[in-house]
């Protein structure tokens, strides 16, 4: 990691810096607690708390329903899928104040979308919308599911770059599939907090990491091909039109 840090700019530096102290090493130590006990108690706790929602605000509405069963039931997908295709970087120990930390500026925000609309604060979606939102968090899910884990089994028989199956376009199918889901999620919700959540997220969190992780891969012989057949994202189009001619 020391190695893929030198190799991207300040910035990305910077941020990553700031991430692993945040949400690793945020001090008084010691680390002792896995990461994954305050992903999976948020993850997991989606539902209930949806459905606390839904109680105390008196609002049955097939918006509601929507969201909840759509969050609800990917928090139940992330925690099974956690004992089934266990990542290790998950088991990664963080002190106390880091758990804290990680669900006071990530994880907690989340859930500001089930409470804007649920509570009112946001006006009701139309069911075309929720309908519309649902077959992308299918799609976004599975792509997350299967993308995990391909690269689970993968790495059990081989060591180094994965660059078949869902990583043969795109450098970050799993990335893309949990950014599809969530893009679902806010879009079900008629304001702008669940977008500025993700925004948060996704440029303060995921896109570092997808920058250092490029930049730890690079370090395999085949990393030069495949970086140029391939999107960080998104399919690369001229490689497509190139695969096609060969």
């Amino acid at each position: 990691m020391i190695n893929a840090m030198n190799k991207v700019n300040v910035v990305t530096r910077l941020q990553a810096q700031i991430n692993d102290a945040l949400g690793n090493n945020f001090p008084p130590g010691p680390n002792c607690v896995p990461w994954f006990w305050i992903i999976n108690l948020q993850k997991g706790g989606t539902l209930p708390f949806c459905l606390f929602l839904m109680y105390k605000f008196d609002n049955y509405s097939t918006s509601a329903c929507f969201y909840t069963a759509a969050h609800g039931s990917y928090g139940l997908v992330w925690v099974l899928k956690h004992f089934l295709i266990r990542d290790p970087k998950w088991d990664t120990k963080t002190t106390v104040l880091s758990q804290l930390t990680s669900f006071l500026l990530v994880l907690g925000p989340y859930w500001l979308a089930p409470y804007v609309l649920i509570s009112g604060i946001a006006p009701a979606p139309s069911t075309a919308r929720c309908c519309a939102a649902m077959i992308v968090y299918v799609n976004g899910v599975v792509l997350m599911v299967v993308a995990d884990c391909y690269k689970f089994v993968t790495l059990k028989h081989k060591r180094g770059l994965v660059t078949d199956g869902p990583f043969a376009l795109i450098r970050n199918p799993n990335y893309l599939g949990e950014m599809m889901l969530y893009g679902a999620f806010a879009s079900m919700v008629p304001h702008w907090i669940p977008w500025a959540v993700l925004a948060w997220v996704w440029l303060q969190l995921f896109l570092p990491n997808m920058l250092l992780k490029d930049a730890s891969m690079s370090r395999y012989p085949e990393w030069d091909a495949y970086y140029q057949s391939t999107g960080l994202l998104l399919p690369w189009i001229p490689a497509l039109f190139k695969s096609k001619r060969a």
